[in-house]
Protein backbone atom coordinates (compact mmCIF):
# COMPACT_ATOMS: atom_id res chain seq x y z
CA UNK A 1 0.00 0.00 0.00
CA UNK A 2 1.71 3.42 -1.10
CA UNK A 3 1.04 6.62 0.96
CA UNK A 4 2.21 10.09 0.23
CA UNK A 5 3.24 13.29 2.54
CA UNK A 6 0.31 16.01 1.43
CA UNK A 7 -0.02 19.37 3.38
CA UNK A 8 -2.79 21.91 3.91
CA UNK A 9 -0.90 23.91 1.46
CA UNK A 10 -1.03 21.53 -1.17
CA UNK A 11 -4.72 20.89 -0.08
CA UNK A 12 -5.42 24.70 -0.51
CA UNK A 13 -3.79 24.47 -4.40
CA UNK A 14 -6.27 21.68 -4.62
CA UNK A 15 -9.08 23.47 -3.90
CA UNK A 16 -8.12 26.50 -5.85
CA UNK A 17 -7.40 25.09 -8.66
CA UNK A 18 -10.46 23.36 -8.88
CA UNK A 19 -12.70 26.38 -7.41
CA UNK A 20 -10.85 28.33 -10.78
CA UNK A 21 -11.71 25.92 -13.49
CA UNK A 22 -14.98 25.16 -12.28
CA UNK A 23 -15.34 29.22 -12.27
CA UNK A 24 -13.77 29.43 -16.58
CA UNK A 25 -16.40 26.50 -17.06
CA UNK A 26 -19.75 27.55 -15.85
CA UNK A 27 -18.68 31.21 -17.69
CA UNK A 28 -17.18 29.83 -21.06
CA UNK A 29 -20.13 27.26 -21.62
CA UNK A 30 -22.82 29.20 -19.56
CA UNK A 31 -23.86 26.73 -17.08
CA UNK A 32 -25.33 26.25 -13.76
CA UNK A 33 -24.03 24.36 -10.74
CA UNK A 34 -26.43 21.54 -9.87
CA UNK A 35 -26.38 18.67 -7.53
CA UNK A 36 -26.92 15.40 -9.16
CA UNK A 37 -27.12 11.34 -7.63
CA UNK A 38 -24.17 9.05 -6.55
CA UNK A 39 -26.91 5.61 -7.39
CA UNK A 40 -29.56 5.44 -9.68
CA UNK A 41 -32.04 2.54 -10.39
CA UNK A 42 -30.58 -0.39 -12.44
CA UNK A 43 -34.00 -0.35 -14.23
CA UNK A 44 -34.15 3.43 -15.23
CA UNK A 45 -31.65 3.06 -17.98
CA UNK A 46 -29.88 5.92 -16.98
CA UNK A 47 -26.63 4.36 -15.64
CA UNK A 48 -23.19 5.00 -17.97
CA UNK A 49 -22.15 1.45 -19.50
CA UNK A 50 -19.06 2.91 -20.33
CA UNK A 51 -18.06 0.08 -23.13
CA UNK A 52 -19.74 -2.37 -21.83
CA UNK A 53 -17.51 -4.67 -19.74
CA UNK A 54 -17.26 -2.66 -16.57
CA UNK A 55 -19.37 -4.04 -13.86
CA UNK A 56 -21.31 -1.30 -11.36
CA UNK A 57 -21.39 -1.13 -7.76
CA UNK A 58 -24.65 -2.77 -7.25
CA UNK A 59 -26.96 -2.84 -4.33
CA UNK A 60 -30.47 -3.30 -3.13
CA UNK A 61 -33.36 -0.45 -1.47
CA UNK A 62 -36.07 -2.62 -0.85
CA UNK A 63 -36.34 -5.03 -3.58
CA UNK A 64 -34.96 -2.56 -6.42
CA UNK A 65 -31.60 -2.97 -7.84
CA UNK A 66 -29.81 0.43 -8.17
CA UNK A 67 -25.72 0.97 -9.03
CA UNK A 68 -23.55 3.43 -8.05
CA UNK A 69 -23.17 5.47 -11.54
CA UNK A 70 -20.21 4.80 -13.61
CA UNK A 71 -21.33 8.68 -15.40
CA UNK A 72 -24.33 11.23 -15.48
CA UNK A 73 -24.06 11.38 -19.41
CA UNK A 74 -27.69 10.32 -19.52
CA UNK A 75 -29.09 11.45 -16.56
CA UNK A 76 -27.92 15.30 -17.11
CA UNK A 77 -30.33 14.75 -20.40
CA UNK A 78 -32.71 13.51 -18.69
CA UNK A 79 -32.71 16.34 -15.32
CA UNK A 80 -32.32 19.29 -18.29
CA UNK A 81 -35.93 17.82 -19.32
CA UNK A 82 -36.90 18.02 -16.52
CA UNK A 83 -35.94 21.52 -15.71
CA UNK A 84 -37.21 23.02 -18.83
CA UNK A 85 -33.89 24.41 -19.91
CA UNK A 86 -33.84 26.28 -22.69
CA UNK A 87 -31.18 26.47 -25.93
CA UNK A 88 -28.04 27.16 -24.99
CA UNK A 89 -28.37 26.80 -21.33
CA UNK A 90 -26.50 24.16 -19.07
CA UNK A 91 -25.33 22.48 -16.10
CA UNK A 92 -22.87 21.04 -14.10
CA UNK A 93 -22.48 18.58 -11.55
CA UNK A 94 -19.33 17.35 -9.11
CA UNK A 95 -19.24 13.46 -10.00
CA UNK A 96 -17.92 10.89 -8.14
CA UNK A 97 -18.03 7.12 -8.88
CA UNK A 98 -16.50 3.99 -7.95
CA UNK A 99 -15.51 1.98 -10.81
CA UNK A 100 -14.53 -1.57 -9.27
CA UNK A 101 -12.91 -3.15 -12.38
CA UNK A 102 -10.50 0.43 -13.01
CA UNK A 103 -6.66 -0.63 -13.52
CA UNK A 104 -4.78 1.46 -10.98
CA UNK A 105 -2.01 3.49 -12.16
CA UNK A 106 -0.70 6.87 -11.58
CA UNK A 107 -3.28 8.31 -13.35
CA UNK A 108 -6.24 6.10 -12.28
CA UNK A 109 -7.98 5.06 -8.83
CA UNK A 110 -10.92 3.27 -8.24
CA UNK A 111 -12.22 6.56 -7.28
CA UNK A 112 -13.32 9.03 -10.38
CA UNK A 113 -14.34 12.43 -9.91
CA UNK A 114 -15.15 14.44 -12.63
CA UNK A 115 -17.10 17.93 -13.69
CA UNK A 116 -20.16 16.22 -15.70
CA UNK A 117 -21.87 18.73 -18.02
CA UNK A 118 -24.44 19.25 -20.43
CA UNK A 119 -26.08 21.75 -22.51
CA UNK A 120 -29.13 22.11 -24.90
CA UNK A 121 -28.72 22.84 -28.32
CA UNK A 122 -30.79 22.70 -31.87
CA UNK A 123 -30.95 19.36 -33.80
CA UNK A 124 -29.74 21.69 -36.60
CA UNK A 125 -26.82 22.39 -33.98
CA UNK A 126 -25.51 18.61 -33.94
CA UNK A 127 -22.54 19.25 -35.93
CA UNK A 128 -18.73 18.67 -35.87
CA UNK A 129 -18.44 22.49 -35.63
CA UNK A 130 -20.64 22.97 -32.29
CA UNK A 131 -18.44 19.58 -31.16
CA UNK A 132 -14.87 21.63 -32.06
CA UNK A 133 -16.82 24.82 -30.87
CA UNK A 134 -17.58 23.22 -27.20
CA UNK A 135 -14.43 21.31 -27.14
CA UNK A 136 -12.30 24.42 -27.51
CA UNK A 137 -13.80 26.20 -24.85
CA UNK A 138 -13.28 23.36 -22.17
CA UNK A 139 -9.77 23.21 -23.57
CA UNK A 140 -9.35 27.23 -23.02
CA UNK A 141 -11.10 27.09 -19.49
CA UNK A 142 -8.29 24.65 -19.03
CA UNK A 143 -5.63 26.92 -20.29
CA UNK A 144 -6.56 29.82 -18.77
CA UNK A 145 -6.55 27.95 -15.11
CA UNK A 146 -3.11 26.62 -15.94
CA UNK A 147 -2.22 29.83 -16.74
CA UNK A 148 -2.89 31.09 -13.17
CA UNK A 149 -1.99 28.39 -11.30
CA UNK A 150 1.69 28.41 -13.21
CA UNK A 151 2.32 31.93 -12.07
CA UNK A 152 1.48 31.24 -8.56
CA UNK A 153 3.76 28.10 -8.33
CA UNK A 154 6.50 29.77 -10.31
CA UNK A 155 5.72 27.40 -12.67
CA UNK A 156 5.73 27.71 -16.67
CA UNK A 157 2.63 26.91 -18.73
CA UNK A 158 3.56 25.02 -21.73
CA UNK A 159 0.12 24.97 -23.22
CA UNK A 160 -0.71 26.34 -27.24
CA UNK A 161 -3.04 28.92 -27.56
CA UNK A 162 -4.75 26.78 -30.38
CA UNK A 163 -6.09 23.20 -29.77
CA UNK A 164 -4.78 20.79 -33.10
CA UNK A 165 -8.36 18.75 -33.73
CA UNK A 166 -7.89 15.72 -35.97
CA UNK A 167 -10.07 13.09 -36.84
CA UNK A 168 -9.34 9.09 -35.28
CA UNK A 169 -8.85 7.89 -39.02
CA UNK A 170 -6.14 10.94 -39.92
CA UNK A 171 -4.38 9.92 -36.68
CA UNK A 172 -4.18 6.22 -37.87
CA UNK A 173 -3.33 6.93 -41.14
CA UNK A 174 -0.40 9.59 -40.15
CA UNK A 175 0.50 6.74 -37.54
CA UNK A 176 -0.60 3.19 -38.79
CA UNK A 177 2.07 1.59 -36.86
CA UNK A 178 1.23 2.16 -33.56
CA UNK A 179 -1.68 1.48 -30.91
CA UNK A 180 -4.37 3.89 -30.37
CA UNK A 181 -2.79 5.22 -26.98
CA UNK A 182 0.78 5.56 -28.65
CA UNK A 183 -0.56 7.25 -31.33
CA UNK A 184 -2.10 9.99 -28.82
CA UNK A 185 1.18 10.20 -27.23
CA UNK A 186 2.81 10.97 -30.08
CA UNK A 187 0.25 13.50 -31.90
CA UNK A 188 -0.07 15.09 -28.80
CA UNK A 189 3.31 15.33 -27.99
CA UNK A 190 3.97 17.55 -31.83
CA UNK A 191 0.88 19.40 -30.76
CA UNK A 192 0.41 20.08 -27.17
CA UNK A 193 -3.05 19.88 -27.23
CA UNK A 194 -5.55 17.78 -29.42
CA UNK A 195 -9.47 17.29 -29.66
CA UNK A 196 -9.44 14.11 -30.93
CA UNK A 197 -12.35 13.74 -32.98
CA UNK A 198 -14.49 10.63 -34.15
CA UNK A 199 -14.32 7.77 -31.22
CA UNK A 200 -16.00 4.66 -31.13
CA UNK A 201 -16.83 3.46 -34.66
CA UNK A 202 -14.65 1.40 -36.67
CA UNK A 203 -11.56 2.61 -38.61
CA UNK A 204 -10.44 2.02 -41.88
CA UNK A 205 -8.00 -0.90 -40.48
CA UNK A 206 -10.95 -2.56 -38.94
CA UNK A 207 -10.22 -1.82 -35.50
CA UNK A 208 -11.58 1.05 -33.08
CA UNK A 209 -9.35 3.74 -31.88
CA UNK A 210 -11.45 2.98 -28.30
CA UNK A 211 -15.22 1.77 -27.52
CA UNK A 212 -17.91 3.81 -26.57
CA UNK A 213 -21.10 3.12 -25.17
CA UNK A 214 -24.28 3.47 -27.77
CA UNK A 215 -26.89 5.08 -25.90
CA UNK A 216 -25.01 8.96 -25.32
CA UNK A 217 -22.67 9.95 -27.65
CA UNK A 218 -22.93 10.08 -31.50
CA UNK A 219 -20.14 8.30 -32.51
CA UNK A 220 -21.85 7.32 -36.04
CA UNK A 221 -23.16 9.96 -37.77
CA UNK A 222 -20.83 11.32 -40.65
CA UNK A 223 -19.72 14.76 -41.14
CA UNK A 224 -19.28 16.57 -44.83
CA UNK A 225 -16.47 14.50 -45.33
CA UNK A 226 -18.34 11.08 -44.80
CA UNK A 227 -16.09 10.34 -41.52
CA UNK A 228 -17.96 9.38 -38.41
CA UNK A 229 -18.44 10.58 -35.06
CA UNK A 230 -19.29 13.72 -33.29
CA UNK A 231 -17.65 13.13 -30.16
CA UNK A 232 -14.25 13.73 -29.06
CA UNK A 233 -11.23 13.57 -25.74
CA UNK A 234 -9.18 16.89 -25.33
CA UNK A 235 -5.76 15.75 -25.12
CA UNK A 236 -2.72 17.36 -24.02
CA UNK A 237 0.95 16.86 -23.55
CA UNK A 238 1.77 15.94 -19.77
CA UNK A 239 5.14 17.30 -19.74
CA UNK A 240 5.20 15.70 -16.06
CA UNK A 241 4.82 12.48 -17.09
CA UNK A 242 6.24 12.65 -20.77
CA UNK A 243 2.91 11.59 -22.05
CA UNK A 244 -0.12 12.61 -23.61
CA UNK A 245 -3.19 13.19 -20.56
CA UNK A 246 -7.00 13.02 -21.41
CA UNK A 247 -9.28 15.73 -20.00
CA UNK A 248 -12.04 15.02 -21.02
CA UNK A 249 -14.33 12.99 -23.05
CA UNK A 250 -17.50 14.81 -24.85
CA UNK A 251 -19.78 14.83 -27.66
CA UNK A 252 -22.87 15.42 -29.36
CA UNK A 253 -25.65 13.35 -27.94
CA UNK A 254 -27.57 10.70 -29.33
CA UNK A 255 -30.62 11.56 -31.56
CA UNK A 256 -33.67 9.18 -32.26
CA UNK A 257 -31.69 7.80 -35.51
CA UNK A 258 -28.25 7.42 -34.27
CA UNK A 259 -29.66 5.75 -30.95
CA UNK A 260 -31.58 2.65 -33.04
CA UNK A 261 -28.44 2.49 -35.26
CA UNK A 262 -25.76 2.40 -32.49
CA UNK A 263 -27.85 -0.12 -30.57
CA UNK A 264 -28.52 -2.25 -33.49
CA UNK A 265 -24.18 -1.71 -33.96
CA UNK A 266 -23.59 -3.31 -30.49
CA UNK A 267 -26.71 -5.82 -29.97
CA UNK A 268 -27.72 -3.84 -27.04
CA UNK A 269 -31.68 -3.32 -29.13
CA UNK A 270 -33.00 -4.77 -25.81
CA UNK A 271 -32.39 -1.29 -23.81
CA UNK A 272 -34.86 0.66 -26.06
CA UNK A 273 -37.36 -0.80 -23.47
CA UNK A 274 -36.05 0.89 -20.81
CA UNK A 275 -37.90 4.57 -19.38
CA UNK A 276 -34.25 6.73 -20.84
CA UNK A 277 -34.08 5.24 -23.92
CA UNK A 278 -37.91 4.98 -24.71
CA UNK A 279 -38.13 8.60 -23.88
CA UNK A 280 -35.19 9.69 -26.16
CA UNK A 281 -37.13 7.47 -28.93
CA UNK A 282 -40.11 9.06 -28.47
CA UNK A 283 -38.98 12.67 -28.53
CA UNK A 284 -39.41 13.73 -25.42
CA UNK A 285 -35.46 14.72 -24.55
CA UNK A 286 -33.77 17.46 -25.95
CA UNK A 287 -30.82 17.29 -27.80
CA UNK A 288 -27.54 18.15 -26.25
CA UNK A 289 -24.03 18.47 -26.02
CA UNK A 290 -21.65 17.41 -23.23
CA UNK A 291 -19.09 15.69 -21.22
CA UNK A 292 -16.99 14.80 -18.45
CA UNK A 293 -13.85 16.33 -17.01
CA UNK A 294 -11.79 14.41 -14.82
CA UNK A 295 -11.44 16.86 -11.62
CA UNK A 296 -8.47 14.61 -10.16
CA UNK A 297 -6.70 14.86 -14.20
CA UNK A 298 -7.03 19.32 -14.18
CA UNK A 299 -5.76 19.53 -11.12
CA UNK A 300 -2.52 17.29 -11.61
CA UNK A 301 -1.88 18.95 -14.70
CA UNK A 302 -1.95 22.25 -13.40
CA UNK A 303 -0.15 21.41 -10.28
CA UNK A 304 2.76 19.81 -12.66
CA UNK A 305 2.42 16.61 -10.46
CA UNK A 306 2.76 12.72 -11.57
CA UNK A 307 0.78 10.69 -9.37
CA UNK A 308 -3.17 10.89 -8.68
CA UNK A 309 -2.52 10.61 -5.13
CA UNK A 310 -0.93 13.23 -4.89
CA UNK A 311 -4.76 14.95 -5.30
CA UNK A 312 -6.98 12.19 -4.00
CA UNK A 313 -7.35 10.66 -0.80
CA UNK A 314 -6.69 6.95 -2.05
CA UNK A 315 -4.24 4.40 -0.94
CA UNK A 316 -4.34 2.18 -4.15
CA UNK A 317 -1.59 0.23 -4.82
CA UNK A 318 0.13 -0.30 -8.49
Amino acid sequence: MKTFKRSLESERLVTYSKQLFETELLHRLNLTKVNAPLFVSQNSGLNDNLNGVEKPVAFKLGRESHEIVHSLAKWKRWYLGQLGAQTGEGIVTDMKAIRADEVVSPIHSHLVDQWDWEKVITKDDRTIETLITHGTAVYEALRATDAIVSKKTGEISKLPKKIKVIHTEDLYKKYPELTSKEREHAITKVYGAVLLIGIGDKLSSGEVHDFRAPDYDDWTTKDANGKPGMNADVLVWDDTRKKSLEISSMGVRVDEKALTHQLQLTGQEKRKTLPFHKALLNGELPYTIGGGIGQSRVVMFVNKTAEISSVQPIFDAY
